[in-house]
């Protein structure tokens, strides 16, 4: 077994690093929270570390999973952080979806010192974490991921190589980016049918039996209905993924109208104090605008 490191334990963070425990292998943790790496630590049976530097000396490939790209680069190259441990030979795969430039950046870091880095934001929300049926997307050096692709293994089903450095993100961003024009259209097509007077259980069933159909609806419709919108993907996190793929648009002069129109209405819904929830939550805005409720 392995000498691996995780950082960052919120809600995709600590099942991933539990499962990593569970395959047996020797997990040395960090959280910014440190009662949470302290407590899984004990509990679990991992190496509980004072900083993410401690974690580069322990590990021979260092897992983390953080919110946005300056959490990513404070933990791996800013004060103790993990390049100031981590030898050569090691291994950082970035599980986090930060900018294709920041990860570029970092590569270049932990090249300098002879170490490797991988862009592998993951996809499949808190269910995909806790299951260990995540999906990745990798970028960086096809041979360092084939040497530490049993490492992932425990947290994911599904596995994709997708060139150098920084082209994990732009399939990850990609992906996202048609996720979150779709939940808009199912949004603003669930508000319309249900103020229109079209039950929502009946507007679902249409859509799910239509060329409509599609997993995120399949998914969050019965979240909806039934008023539950614990989060299994912020809503502040996919605003953030949206600005994002813009930025990645005017990097590379694609125009992404539709996709600038949603960034404002997930703004507004983060503004109106719904960006601790789910994604779903995008709808109450819509309900606001339109005077009705969504419910089964």
């Amino acid at each position: 077994m392995a000498k691996l490191g995780f950082l960052g334990l919120g809600l995709m963070g600590h099942p991933m690093a539990e499962h990593l425990i569970d395959a047996g292998h020797e997990v040395a943790l960090w959280s910014n929270t440190t009662a949470k790496a302290k407590k899984l630590a004990d509990e679990n049976g991992g190496v509980f570390c004072e900083t993410p530097k401690a974690v580069g000396e322990f590990a021979e490939c260092v897992f983390l999973c953080v919110g946005n790209s300056e959490m990513s680069e404070a933990v791996l190259t800013g004060e103790n952080g993990v390049i100031e441990g981590i030898s050569k030979g090691d291994v950082v795969g970035d599980c986090s979806t930060i900018g294709p430039s920041v990860a570029r950046k970092l590569a270049a870091a932990f090249e300098a010192k002879g170490a490797h880095y991988l862009d592998s934001p993951c996809t499949g929300s808190t269910p995909g974490a806790k299951g260990g049926t995540l999906t990745f997307m990798v970028g960086g050096s096809k041979e360092v991921f084939d040497r530490v692709r049993p490492f992932y293994d425990p947290m994911g089903a599904n596995f994709y190589y997708c060139g150098t450095q920084g082209m994990g993100l732009h399939a990850k961003l990609s992906q996202n980016l048609v996720l979150a024009n779709m939940l808009q259209g199912f949004v603003e097509g669930m508000v319309l049918a249900t103020k229109a007077g079209v039950d929502p259980n009946l507007m679902f069933e249409i859509l799910d039996n239509s060329a409509a159909k599609a997993g995120l609806i399949s998914f969050k419709a019965p979240q909806i209905f039934k008023r539950n919108f614990e989060a299994a993907f912020p809503l502040k996190w996919m605003k953030k993924d949206i600005s994002l793929m813009l930025d990645s648009g005017r990097e590379l002069g694609v125009p992404l109208p539709c996709t600038a129109l949603v960034h404002e209405m997930f703004t507004a819904g983060v503004a109106r104090g719904h960006g601790d929830e789910d994604i779903a939550a995008a709808i109450k805005l819509f309900e606001e605008f339109a005077g009705v409720e969504v419910k089964g």
